[in-house]
């Protein structure tokens, strides 16, 4: 009996590992606002607004898919494109959240600048945290409006996040 269970353990522990590697995924992100729209907000965001968060590798860049759809939201629907993104980034079962921003770093911050984390146990999870920021005439952060959203996601498919006054559309593609 023991002859048999060893090259079946073996058999084994060669196979588990590949069930527990993560899975490669295109993310791309959209944040907008409804044109003219802002919400007063006091609170601006934090200092270590990234926190434990790794920047997006510029090898892990990739060229936006969603343009159309970008450009109609800013052309026919009255909403601001605030940034789009997309990126390669492995998904597992522990959290790996990114930073992303976009515009110029004023006062320790971005325009706009966030957090996504993805993991993926039985479904895919989103933890998404936005901060659109406003800085006064000498460049200080004065206040910011924030998106914070965790939802389950079906790969591949187009998913509207909603807050009043902005919102994102997120894809997230297994490749």
């Amino acid at each position: 009996m023991p002859r048999l269970l060893r090259p079946l353990l073996l058999a084994l522990l060669l196979i588990a590992p590949g069930a527990f590697a993560e899975a490669l995924y295109q993310v791309e992100l959209i944040v907008f606002r409804q044109a003219q729209q802002t919400l007063d907000a006091s609170q601006p965001a934090p200092e270590d607004w990234a926190a434990n968060a790794a920047a997006i590798p510029a090898q892990n860049e990739r060229s936006p898919a969603l343009t159309d759809t970008a450009g109609k939201l800013e052309s026919a629907q009255g909403y601001q494109v605030l940034l789009h993104k997309a990126w390669q980034q492995g998904v597992g079962t522990s959290p790996a959240p990114v930073r992303f921003s976009a515009g110029k770093q004023r006062d320790g911050h971005f325009p706009v600048e966030g957090v996504l984390d993805l993991s993926q146990e039985r479904q895919l999870e989103l933890a998404l945290t936005t901060w659109i920021n406003q800085f006064n005439g000498d460049g200080f952060l004065a206040a910011s409006e924030r998106l914070q959203v965790k939802r389950r996601l079906v790969p591949g498919q187009l998913t509207y996040l909603d807050h009043p006054t902005l919102g994102a559309l997120i894809r997230v593609t297994p490749l």
